[in-house]
């Protein structure tokens, strides 16, 4: 069974630096695309950033030059290194894969971690 576990949340002041991991676990065999969302209470999921096998990356507006995305694949590993964070960066962040494993391939989520950005 895979399954992936983020951590490293927290509550941080405005203009601090946070560090996610998200690590995938289980019979895998290989890993695409890998990302991370954000969500607040009351609007939708929204993609901060992805990164691809190759590692082409791509951020969301409000968090280019802030935020880097990488990945560790032998440790099926994806991180996402937030500096100068803002309070509007507060939310729950989750990860997201395409992970394969010998039998077929499927989007898999964490469970989230809470992220607060206040003073």
């Amino acid at each position: 069974q895979v399954q992936l576990v983020e951590s490293g949340g927290g509550l941080v002041q405005p203009g601090g630096s946070l560090r996610l991991t998200c690590a995938a676990s289980g019979r895998i065999v290989g890993i695409d695309y890998m990302a991370w969302y954000r969500q607040v209470p009351g609007k939708e999921r929204e993609l901060v950033a992805h990164i691809m096998s190759d590692g082409t990356t791509q951020y969301t507006d409000s968090v280019k030059g802030r935020f880097t995305i990488s990945r560790d694949d032998a440790k099926n590993t994806v991180y996402l290194q937030m500096n100068s964070l803002r309070p509007e960066d507060t939310a729950v962040y989750y990860c997201t894969a395409e992970i394969f494993t010998p039998t077929f391939g499927y989007d898999y989520w964490g469970q989230g971690t809470q992220v607060t950005v206040s003073s």
